[in-house]
């Protein structure tokens, strides 16, 4: 454990920190899944899926919870997953 006080308040800094982040990157996973979800079930509201998706995706590169080339990525791939389903 840490024994100067600023290595204290680092400690708790980390902590706050790290459950944000957690909060924030749980958040992409469940919106992806169900984006994904939607797009195998052909249903209506998959466009609403993907632009809520996009906009949770692009927030959190922003924050810096991830980085902004993997927030491209996802989004990409996310993208291109549901115009290929919808379409065949």
């Amino acid at each position: 454990m840490a024994n100067h006080k600023s290595a204290l308040k680092r400690v708790k800094q980390d902590e706050k920190r790290n459950l944000r982040n957690k909060a924030v990157k749980t958040k992409v996973k469940t919106i992806t899944k169900k984006t994904i979800a939607a797009a195998q079930a052909k249903e209506d509201t998959v466009k609403n899926f993907l632009s809520e998706a996009t906009s949770i995706i692009t927030r959190a590169a922003q924050k810096g919870t991830i980085h902004k080339n993997t927030a491209s990525r996802k989004i990409s791939r996310l993208t291109k997953f549901v115009e290929k389903t919808m379409n065949s």
